[in-house]
């Protein structure tokens, strides 16, 4: 018998493919075949910042990728510019080379292009914003599971 907390579990698991799925063929649609869905991911959670490969870790949650793997290929294709941190020589910082900052774009105006298609649907931003909420819970409640260090607590979300 499938409980509400797996068929959940279930869910977000199949989304995050449905939504690599959809980023690989806006690529495809673009000609890019230089970059993969999940690289491409992390190049637009990059955007505007300059991070090193661990903040980047941190930032994005990459599930089943080598972030440092992902990272050299994306500097391999011009897609990041690589650079030694002034202040400790040992920490690499990258940041959105031009061809990276097109390709950030593009994701940025199919995101638009989607949150567009949802106006006027019931997928309204209280639904999404009420939704958003509840997956914070049980990131929450699986951090804590985990004994992972650095998230509010479970009991935040019900003062």
């Amino acid at each position: 018998m499938t409980t509400p907390y797996y068929e959940a579990i279930q869910l977000t698991e199949r989304l995050h493919r449905y939504f690599l799925d959809v980023l690989k063929v806006e690529l495809d649609r673009n000609g890019i075949q230089d970059i993969n869905n999940v690289q491409s991911m992390i190049l637009y959670n990059i955007g505007d910042d300059e991070l090193t490969v661990g903040e980047l870790t941190l930032r994005g949650y990459y599930l089943g990728s080598n972030v440092s793997y992902n990272v050299k290929k994306m500097v391999e294709n011009d897609y990041l510019i690589q650079e030694r941190s002034v202040h400790d020589k040992r920490s690499i910082r990258v940041r959105l080379s031009d061809k990276g900052m097109k390709l950030f774009k593009q994701i940025e105006a199919m995101m638009k292009r989607h949150e567009d298609k949802l106006s006027g649907t019931e997928l309204t931003n209280d639904r999404l914003t009420q939704m958003n909420q509840t997956l914070h819970m049980i990131e929450r409640f699986w951090a804590s599971q985990a004994n992972f260090s650095g998230l509010a607590s479970l009991e935040d979300d019900f003062e």
